[in-house]
């Protein structure tokens, strides 16, 4: 028997760890001697209070979304795949080559075509250490972490003397095509009669991550791959027992994650940037760590907890441009969220199971 609710684990357990991660915020605040409502006002009203907000809000969210689902889906094996940050860059690197290659007319049949590209540079930059994993006893940690820094300095070479155009400085790619560019979400609210968002990148590739996150729900909880890998992730004797093969198992969730930390790439790179660049995945390969987490490795908790990242980083960006407030604090905040969601769990999930005990007890009672 559970000792908790469903949702009480989902939902009920990171609200009351964010609460308290706010609340240790607030006292960060009033020690350099600002106001936390003043702050929070702030964060809310640049993040949320306008259209203009929520289009960057939503633009980092959906970033969140993908890396936070390729942790989640390897975590269900009993990976910890940490190497997300690496696996974006590298599936970067797919869409700039397929949209750089391939005269695509229209953006609706480059976006499958970058998918594909970004989905299978970023499975094969997780392959070797889920095969050093699977083969070797290589811990997955250690060698995606390893993969993260060479993945930098291998699109570093790349951009600098393969892809940056003749007489350049930046090291980055060309231009896409225009025809290959992603309809902004504020192009599709002006066809609708209507203005929203504009001057935001968010794009089309915010309702791929939504599709993302009802699909990876389906595989992992209605398919029978996805009953392998929860079984596996569970117990891999029971699953040797079972008939499961272990080694297929950690290679193809590690696929799937990286696959899924590629796909970070069509917001990015694709919808934002529209070329190339060298630090195109700004840390959400490691922020999408601290989403899956936070979300308890459920697709629906990953959306929520990239929405609230999503705010985070919007709303902290106006922070630090209104108020004396440095942009450092936010970082202070993140890593507290982190923190009370990761490290310091049991803190709120301990009592809460106990009062959930005692309130079964009562009723049998």
């Amino acid at each position: 028997m559970e000792k908790m609710p469903k949702w009480a684990d989902v939902l009920l357990t990171p609200l009351i760890s964010l609460v308290l991660a706010m609340g240790i915020s607030a006292l960060v605040i009033l020690a350099i001697g600002e106001s936390p409502v003043e702050a929070l006002a702030t964060m809310i009203d640049g993040a949320l209070g306008s259209s203009y907000g929520w289009g960057f809000t939503l633009y980092y969210a959906t970033n969140f979304i993908f890396t936070g689902l390729a942790v989640m889906v390897a975590y269900h094996a009993s990976l910890f795949n940490i190497g997300g940050e690496g696996q974006a860059a590298m599936g970067g690197l797919g869409v700039a080559l397929v949209l750089l290659s391939l005269p695509l007319p229209h953006w609706a049949l480059a976006l499958p075509a970058a998918m594909i590209g970004a989905a299978a540079f970023g499975a094969a930059w997780a392959l070797i250490p889920a095969w050093l994993q699977a083969r070797r006893g290589s811990h997955i940690v250690i060698t995606t972490i390893m993969f993260n820094f060479i993945a930098a300095a291998a699109l570093n070479y790349i951009l600098v003397n393969l892809l940056r155009p003749v007489g350049s400085m930046d090291p980055a790619s060309g231009r896409f095509p225009e025809t290959t560019q992603l309809p902004k979400l504020s192009d599709m609210a002006l066809s609708l009669g209507f203005e929203w968002g504009r001057n935001t990148p968010v794009n089309v590739s915010f309702f791929v991550a939504v599709i993302a996150c009802v699909l990876v729900w389906l595989l992992i909880w209605r398919s029978r791959l996805g009953f392998e890998i929860r079984a596996f992730g569970k117990s891999e004797p029971a699953a040797l027992y079972a008939g499961i093969n272990p080694v297929r198992i950690t290679v193809i969730a590690m696929l799937m994650s990286g696959g899924l930390a590629g796909l970070m790439a069509i917001n990015s790179v694709m919808g934002e940037a529209e070329r190339l660049v060298l630090n195109a995945v700004e840390g959400a390969g490691f922020i999408g760590i601290a989403v899956a987490l936070m979300g308890r490795n459920h697709p629906l908790g990953v959306f929520l907890a990239a929405l609230l990242f999503g705010f985070l980083y919007q709303g902290g960006g106006e922070l630090a441009l209104w108020t004396s407030i440095p942009r450092e604090l936010i970082i202070v905040i993140q890593a507290l969220v982190i923190l009370f969601t990761g490290a310091l769990d049991n803190m709120v999930r301990v009592p809460l199971e106990r009062i959930f005990m005692a309130m079964r007890g009562r009723r049998k009672a």
